[in-house]
């Protein structure tokens, strides 16, 4: 049989730890720079309308996530559910996937955080490097982005602890600094700014297109389930609660936007929500007290993409479906070493293409998310008819409506992002995606061809451990272990 061994991480995560990870990862800087043209689009209502409508969609694509992760609470998320529920070939194109959507927004958050400090206090244009796609990089921009995507790389290298607390820490600063334009806004604001409540049918529509990217951050939670120390059955709420808090937050922001400034106003910023504030207020210290809560929301995704990213490598490796380096653990931090080393080195070097080259990563990133969540419906479906006595400490209630419509859910995701759909991906951003798929055909022959003597019993011990492995592939092991031993 060989020898095989599993590593394993340490559960170190409480309740509120994955609640902030949950929420923190969600909640990024595009409320900030885009729910001025939400508001321009549908109007406040409208707006509003349109992000309900897409908590409903994304809770039925959540609810899939929250029975399967307490039933399989093992790292790589997705990638388990898939392999559980769809096979090997379909949990490799899941975990490649969603590997690809994590590393592209982890690489955005990057040139954010420049952008976002350049707002606050100006850096100077001085140390010029190069343009890219018409924005011209300087040194001193470049080394702010680099050096955040340093330090957060150190900080999941010394153990996700230290990486939850600051996330706990900086998801709760930014609620708080939501909280203060909330306020703000309604009690200096004025109803009559709100106008027009809604421009029509077509501007929710346009609304609608852009929502699942916002809620994408919840599928973090299943990445660090190994590393819980919960009981399984709150994970499930926590995950759900985590998407109607995001749902509120977005609610907030448009409603405090709205009643802060006329539409005039709202149109003629760069940075909507933090001008308009600044506006209400009568001071631009407001402004910079909203930017202060953007940079927080940017380093609260960022950290929690690192998470998920380096977790479904892990996996992956894990599983001898990449190069096991990756599967290795730090034996001081309990941290998959190689994996944070090449996310952390892939954010270091996104800031080298400027911020406007960027919104390429993000869009085409968004679509290896949804393709995920395809996988994570198609195998709920699947393992309610295969397994149905797998224990489930949460267990969704009309189940196979919610799966069937959770699939219904990431489909129409999946068109809007094709030349069919009302969004679709530019061809620079199709380019991204098909170097990514061939990147992973490639690696896939690999591990195939190197790895060619691992057997499903040894592979199923790999992935879910004794403590979750189907009983016939248990005891195909156990037999191999016992004739081993002799």
């Amino acid at each position: 049989m060989g020898n095989i061994e599993r590593q394993s991480l340490k559960r170190t995560m409480g309740s509120l730890d994955v609640l902030a990870l949950a929420f923190g990862t969600i909640i990024g800087w595009g409320w900030v720079i885009l729910a001025g043209g939400w508001v321009a689009d549908a109007g406040v209502g409208g707006a509003v309308i349109a992000f309900i409508i897409g908590a409903v969609l994304c809770i039925f694509v959540g609810l899939t996530y929250a029975e399967l992760t307490p039933a399989l609470p093992l790292a790589g998320g997705e990638l388990v559910f898939s392999y559980r529920g769809l096979g090997y070939n379909c949990s490799y194109i899941t975990g490649w996937m969603i590997t690809f959507a994590y590393i592209g927004v982890a690489a955005f958050e990057g040139p954010s955080f420049a952008t976002a400090i350049n707002y606050a206090i100006p850096l100077p244009k001085v140390g010029y490097l190069w343009t890219v796609a018409g924005f011209e990089v300087y040194l001193p921009w470049l080394a702010v982005g680099v050096g955040m995507a340093i330090l957060l790389t150190i900080l999941n290298f010394i153990g996700i602890k230290s990486a939850t607390i600051f996330q706990t820490c900086a998801t709760g600063a930014l609620i708080l600094g939501g909280l203060i334009l909330v306020f703000g806004s309604a009690t200096q604001g004025d109803i009559a700014n709100t106008a027009p409540v809604f421009t029509g049918v077509k501007g929710i529509a346009a609304v609608l297109l852009v929502v699942p990217a916002m809620f994408v951050g919840f599928d973090v939670v299943p990445q660090a389930a190994e590393e819980m120390k919960i009981p399984l059955k709150k994970i499930a709420g926590i995950l759900i609660a985590s998407i109607c808090m995001a749902a509120l937050w977005y609610i907030l922001m448009i409603l405090g936007l709205g009643l802060s400034a006329p539409a005039d106003v709202r149109a003629a910023t760069d940075i909507p929500v933090a001008d308009a504030f600044a506006y209400v207020m009568g001071s631009p210290v407001f402004g910079k007290l909203i930017i202060v809560a953007a940079l927080l929301g940017i380093l609260t995704s960022w950290n929690g993409f690192i998470v998920g990213a380096t977790r479904v490598l892990f996996s992956m490796a894990r599983a001898k479906m990449l190069p096991e380096v990756f599967a290795r653990v730090h034996p001081k931090y309990g941290t998959p070493t190689a994996a944070i080393l090449l996310v952390g080195l892939l954010t270091c070097l996104a800031p080298l293409l400027g911020r406007s080259a960027l919104v390429w990563f993000i869009d085409a990133s968004a679509f290896g998310t949804v393709v995920a969540y395809f996988m994570v419906a198609a195998s709920f479906i699947a393992l309610r008819r295969s397994e149905p006595e797998l224990e489930r400490p949460y267990k969704v209630k009309s189940g196979m409506f919610v799966g069937v419509a959770a699939v219904a859910v990431a489909f129409f995701f999946l068109f809007l992002y094709t030349p069919l759909g009302p969004s679709p991906l530019t061809g620079i951003e199709w380019l991204l995606v098909l170097v990514w798929v061939v990147l992973g055909i490639v690696l896939y022959i690999a591990t195939q061809i190197n790895y060619r003597n691992v057997t499903s019993a040894e592979r199923e011990y790999l992935m879910f451990g004794e403590e979750y492995m189907r009983k016939d592939r248990a005891g195909e092991f156990a037999k191999r272990k016992t004739a081993k031993a002799r």
